[in-house]
């Protein structure tokens, strides 16, 4: 639950080759396979994603790798903080060993953590992006680490990072592209939604992306003079909201959680320029 406070072309050729809605498979397609693995990218890919939504730490020694929970129990054989290892100590645990109901089918099939340079290099065309997630990395470290695998694979022209936490964002190198910060994102949606109003972006540059729930709850604040009051609501995209958005430049918009043929109808009619599916495999019919 969050607060929000009512007051308060290389690149785009890349991540537009496709149909709209862009088909993206949430950490590698975590719904198919184990998340964040070459197993899981893989079969994304074979399901007809079209581009695919990885989760970013970096390792002991600062290599960037793919992994989200802030601990390797969550998912994993080992225990401990992905910071703790190397990146070749997390090439040998196995991410799939929790996957799945009882039987594990996951387990002992090579579904390992891999570095964010071994997946670029795998597959050297398909788009990618990039969710920081690293509990203890510094983000001026974070952010210098990125940006060398990023021009070492020559892919600067095929992934765009996101940060749950604004701090990531604002310390990337410019060279990198990303996405405008969530909380930015956010205020905007709230003041469409709640308040109709549609204030300028923060800043000037353009294209903008933007990424956010589809649906997302949240505690709505209100300032009184002997205090203020608190009461839950919903933001939800819809063509006001759209329209908003795309009304002061080149904006993309990523709508996050649609996992239902309902929302995936939703975002098509809003003509979203991405959905991001926990389950490619029962979204590739409707690309046909």
């Amino acid at each position: 639950m969050i607060r929000v406070s009512l007051t308060g072309l290389l690149l785009a050729a890349a991540f537009s080759a496709c149909a709209s809605p862009q088909l993206i498979a949430h950490r590698g397609g975590t719904g198919d396979a184990p998340e964040n693995t070459l197993p899981a990218i893989e079969l994304a890919l074979k399901n007809r994603a079209d581009a695919i939504w990885v989760t970013v730490q970096l390792s002991k020694d600062g290599v960037p790798v793919l992994y989200r929970p802030s601990d390797l129990s969550t998912l994993t054989n080992s225990s401990g903080p992905v910071s703790r290892f190397t990146a070749a100590q997390l090439a040998r645990i196995d991410a799939g060993w929790k996957w799945g109901d009882v039987a594990h089918p996951w387990r002992d099939k090579g579904a390992t953590i891999p570095t964010l340079e071994a997946v670029l290099q795998k597959w050297p065309q398909t788009p990618f992006y990039l969710d920081i997630k690293s509990p203890d990395a510094a983000p001026d470290e974070m952010g210098k680490r990125l940006l060398a695998v990023l021009e070492k694979t020559q892919s600067l022209g095929r992934v765009r990072v996101y940060s749950t936490e604004d701090r990531y964002i604002s310390a990337l190198p410019a060279a990198v592209p990303r996405f405008v910060t969530r909380s930015e994102t956010r205020t905007r949606l709230a003041n469409v939604s709640l308040s109709h109003q549609c204030p300028p972006p923060a800043a000037a540059e353009q294209p903008r992306w933007y990424g956010l729930e589809l649906n997302r709850k949240v505690e709505v604040v209100e300032k009184f003079t002997l205090g203020e009051g608190v009461s839950p609501a919903t933001l939800t995209w819809d063509k006001e909201a759209v329209d908003c958005f795309r009304s002061h430049g080149d904006a993309h918009i990523i709508f996050f959680g649609v996992n239902s043929p309902q929302d995936y109808q939703k975002a098509a009619e809003l003509n979203a320029d991405g959905v991001m599916v926990d389950a490619p495999s029962q979204f590739s019919a409707r690309k046909s």
